[in-house]
């Protein structure tokens, strides 16, 4: 008998920033490993919507906005997972803002917004799961990381902070949590054309660049980054702790391309 080491039935995941673009791609990617996925975001219409598609392929979810800059949101989430499924197994941190703007002009309230999002919101969810974690005994935190935690990207310094403090999060929790069974990791994404992006690089020079330095000369799919999620949520990642896998067609590896 052939044994599946990334099959996540019977497995919870929570995934913030569910309902677009990566996050979601993650979410239905989850739910066809088979979890019972909880894919969440602002907007009501876009929950329910993402509810329909996880419950239509015969998975439990639960159709519950969440705010990720107010702490209370997070936790009364948290308080409605573990309500209706009694665990949690899988945390999946994919929200995310940006703006391009040279950061001379770059006021305080804009960097602060980012911030805030990309980075205080991470620690936000994860205090909010923790003890749900630890109680899952095979806990798992999947923070999405980026090009730029490694990288410099013009023009977006407040993006690439938050990125790179991110990766840096990861590494502090996946330390202090090991004793606890929690496996804390991030996926660096290439460049993927989302909601969040888009017009960043959809005919404009900067995509032009964007491929021209990546080897495999394509944007990514966002369906292209379920199995490195799959992967850190499953079984078969019980020893990867504090790590980033790069999903990126090669890019971080690039030096000279032709």
């Amino acid at each position: 008998m052939v044994k599946n080491f990334t099959d996540l039935t019977g497995r919870v995941a929570v995934v913030l920033g569910g309902t677009s673009g990566i996050g979601r791609s993650i979410a239905v990617g989850m739910a066809e490993a088979g979890a019972d996925v909880v894919a969440t975001g602002r907007r009501q219409a876009n929950v329910d919507e993402l509810a329909a598609i996880i419950y239509g392929l015969g998975r439990e979810t639960l159709a519950q906005t969440v705010n990720i800059q107010d702490r209370a949101s997070v936790n009364a989430l948290r308080d409605a997972v573990v309500a209706k499924f009694g665990r949690v197994d899988v945390l999946v941190n994919a929200a995310g803002q940006t703006f391009r703007k040279p950061t001379k002009d770059v006021d305080e309230a804009a960097w602060n917004q980012v911030m805030d999002v990309n980075l205080t919101g991470i620690l936000r969810s994860c205090q909010a799961f923790y003890e749900p974690l630890v109680k899952s005994g095979r806990g798992r935190v999947i923070n999405i990381a980026s090009l730029s935690s490694f990288v410099a990207l013009h023009e977006v310094a407040a993006y690439c902070a938050s990125k790179a403090a991110c990766l840096s999060l990861t590494k502090s929790l996946a330390i202090e949590w090991a004793k606890d069974g929690i496996n804390v990791n991030a996926i660096a994404p290439g460049v993927f054309p989302t909601e969040l992006n888009a017009s960043l690089l959809n005919g404009t020079e900067r995509g032009r660049e964007f491929i021209a330095r990546t080897p495999m000369r394509r944007f990514g799919k966002t369906e292209e980054l379920i199995g490195a999620a799959v992967l850190l949520a499953s079984d078969a990642a019980s020893y990867i702790t504090g790590q980033s896998i790069a999903v990126d067609g090669g890019f971080l590896a690039a030096g000279v391309t032709t």
